[in-house]
């Protein structure tokens, strides 16, 4: 196992404990269902219980975690139902985001963030998972930001779109992630171009795409 980061300073172990265990559960380092023993955390990032559980709970409250009676906290294993609920709803909220999107980006100052933000989706390079997980996640964090929602962006943040992709990691094939930094690209000219239209079509074509992927991935692994 690699070696951990140094310590943080005080007052961020907790913080510290969140941001890894988070980026072990959506690179699949730690697998939907697996249980996290406390123990063993205390040891690998030798700190209390205290910490650990706070961390615990902390990403409980993200949905990333939930807790079993006997088992304690496992990473959370979404349905079949939940995902294609999750993703009607984010759809409809990531539709309004690239609508509104499109009109914010007629401002040349926020025109140029977000151009700045979505760089990376023109790279030609072959994209393996883990890091297309948090390039996908930056592209859809630059929508939002360029939307200028709070309330909407807080409320998309809790559909664990991050979480989904990753437990629907074995079913993102180079060519899947290809077509997805393609579809990240029309979405993006159409938000340059001010066309909400356009960009409300191209989300929602996008993400019909993604939730296809999930559901196959999620059925195809509980056998159903």
């Amino acid at each position: 196992m690699a070696a951990e980061p140094a310590e943080p300073a005080h007052g961020e172990t907790v913080g510290h404990i969140v941001a890894r265990l988070r980026d072990d559960i959506l690179a699949r380092r730690i697998a939907p269902g697996e249980r996290l023993v406390e123990s063993e955390l205390t040891s690998r990032f030798s700190v209390s219980r205290g910490s650990i559980r706070e961390a615990l709970r902390l990403l409980a409250a993200e949905g990333f975690l939930e807790h079993l009676p006997n088992r304690g906290a496992i990473v959370r294993r979404l349905t079949v139902q939940e995902i294609g609920e999750l993703f009607q709803i984010r759809a409809e909220l990531e539709a309004l985001a690239a609508r509104l999107a499109a009109e914010a980006a007629a401002d040349p100052q926020q025109r140029a963030g977000f151009e700045a933000a979505i760089a990376p989706i023109f790279d030609e390079r072959p994209r393996e998972p883990c890091a297309y997980l948090a390039e996908n996640a930056a592209f859809h964090a630059a929508v939002m930001t360029l939307a200028g929602n709070r309330q909407l962006r807080d409320l998309a943040l809790r559909l664990h779109l991050p979480l989904i992709m990753a437990q629907a990691a074995e079913a993102l094939t180079p060519q899947a992630l290809a077509a997805s930094v393609r579809e990240h690209r029309v979405i993006a000219a159409a938000i340059l171009d001010s066309d909400p239209i356009a960009a409300d079509a191209a989300v929602r074509a996008h993400l019909a795409r993604a939730a296809a992927i999930a559901l196959a991935s999620t059925r195809a692994g509980s056998g159903k």
